[in-house]
């Protein structure tokens, strides 16, 4: 069906609604369908034209996952620029120890707690694409004045910048992918993305290994050098090509934004509104929901936070050689661009399945994690190295948990509150992490595979919490509806306001 462009009808909205351009009660994508006159029947239309919304949907991915994809790839290069640098000359050079060492990997995420929920309310009040990309450039330019850092204290102070820099990133970019997509189609999307840190796993290695070669200044200075220089490149393109949002994107006419809009009233979540509510922060704040994510991304952390700054070190007590240690970590990238495609394709083509993908993909770490600690270093070294590449299947569950504020959470403000606080446990369990890992324990650190060994056993059992909840929500609402279609007075509710899953009694969880 095709769908004439409509001329401006500001005056078919409610004074109450648009106030001196302020939206107040309306999500703005509600607001735009009113301004340019589509009716409820011409976005039904456009929604029933199949391969209109094919090629809507392929228009975005083209756009948008090339430039999501890349900057998520470079973000996992320069966050562990830190670990390639230590397997070359960076604590010799800086005269660190290897507890001032975890501490830099620790200050990172210090910085990312502090500035992700500030950025986050910025971009949502601004435009959150220049957001985004102005700090993309800025997290570059601090990866090239690492490269002249020579103490403890300016890396310190240099690594803080850079948490603070790239701190919206992850929380921006699920937003995106919840205004652009159906709630079907986010978690593939988002894995399609976040697997480019095994893309990034692997280039970086390659990358570093030819970086090793240099002999005119140290090595580790060069991997920051040329990494910060990429980086400020790519900013400077996203910052002419990522789009803010649905309503202002140019690449896209009235029609095309008008079926986006509709396809976002499906999953009822709402498009964007630029007004803080400090009613859906509190909602926010007080619901199971939110905290159970809060708890298993903080533990999913702790994980990550030991393996990821760790990981090389324990790779180099298997071969004492910096060149074979980087090379050796290149397969870790491809098991987890596997681990995160497949549980994601998966939780995007079975309905409810996204609760049972992540139990089912920490089985592999759990596994991982016992061989890593248990297997002899010495004679089962193929062993030790296999145990640590199936370890990265908890990125999978990561992922999808990462995604379930934006998925699950209805209200705007709600929602960017939600992935905003899921992402403070992530910042705090990076920097819990690295502590695990004591360095009289190397190279197999029981400590740590201990205390990683807890939190993905308990990641598991809050991962059946959470499918309980959310399945007995869905079912008291069922009771509800049908109960009142038997009274003869259904449930009434107007779905273009900015209202949140607990105001909108048709809203359903995704399990």
């Amino acid at each position: 069906m095709e769908v004439t462009k409509k001329e401006p009808v500001v005056d078919s909205v409610d004074e109450k609604d648009v106030q001196v351009g302020v939206i107040t009660d309306l999500d703005e994508g509600e607001v735009f369908l009113r301004q340019h006159g589509f009716t409820d029947e011409d976005v039904q239309g456009l929604l029933d034209d199949e391969a209109r919304n094919k090629a809507v949907v392929r228009k975005v991915d083209l756009i948008l996952l090339p430039l999501l994809a890349g900057t998520y790839m470079l973000q996992y290069i320069d966050k562990s620029a830190l670990a390639y640098s230590a397997v070359f000359d960076l604590l010799k050079s800086t005269h660190m120890s290897s507890n001032e060492y975890s501490w830099l990997a620790s200050i990172f995420y210090i910085a990312y707690l502090v500035a992700e929920y500030p950025w986050n309310v910025l971009a949502q009040k601004t435009n959150l694409a220049k957001v985004v990309s102005c700090n993309i450039v800025a997290w570059g330019a601090m990866l090239m004045i690492t490269a002249s850092c020579s103490s403890f204290t300016g890396m310190a102070i240099c690594r803080f910048l850079l948490g603070v820099f790239e701190a919206p990133i992850t929380p921006c970019f699920m937003m995106i992918i919840g205004m652009w997509y159906t709630r079907s189609q986010q978690p593939f999307r988002a894995g399609v993305f976040y697997s480019c840190n095994g893309v990034g796993a692997m280039v970086g290695g390659v990358l570093t290994f030819g970086i090793g070669q240099i002999k005119t200044i140290a090595v580790w200075r060069a991997i920051y050098l040329i990494l910060g220089g990429i980086t400020v490149c790519w900013g400077i393109v996203m910052l002419f090509f990522l789009p803010g949002d649905v309503l202002s994107a140019k690449r896209f006419n009235l029609e095309d934004k008008a079926l986006l809009i509709g396809r976002g009233r499906l999953g009822r979540t709402g498009i964007i509104n630029h007004q803080i509510k400090w009613n859906q922060i509190r909602e926010a704040l007080v619901d199971p929901q939110v905290w159970i994510l809060f708890f298993f991304t903080l533990f999913n952390e702790v994980v990550n936070g030991g393996i990821a700054n760790f990981s090389k070190l324990i790779i180099k007590g298997l071969t004492h050689d910096s060149l074979t240690t980087v090379a050796l970590g290149i397969p870790f990238g491809a098991f987890q661009v596997v681990w995160v495609l497949s549980g994601t394709y998966f939780a995007s083509r079975f309905a409810n399945y996204r609760t049972i993908v992540m139990f089912a993909y920490l089985i592999p770490t759990i596994i991982g994690i016992a061989l890593m600690w248990k297997l002899d270093h010495a004679t089962h070294k193929v062993g030790v190295l296999f145990s640590y590449y199936i370890v990265g299947a908890y990125v999978c569950s990561l992922v999808l948990a990462l995604q379930m504020p934006a998925t699950n959470l209805g209200g705007y403000t709600k929602r960017s509150t939600g992935v905003a606080f899921v992402f403070l446990a992530y910042c705090a369990g990076n920097i819990i992490g690295p502590h695990a890992f004591l360095a009289k324990e190397a190279p197999i650190y029981q400590t740590g595979c201990k205390v990683l060994l807890a939190c993905s056993s308990a990641q598991a059992a809050l991962t059946v919490c959470l499918r309980w909840l959310l399945a007995r929500r869905n079912k008291q609402r069922d009771a509800a509806a049908a109960a009142a279609n038997e009274s003869g007075a259904p449930l009434e509710v107007d779905e273009s306001a900015d209202l949140t899953d607990f105001e909108n009694p048709n809203f359903r969880y995704v399990l």
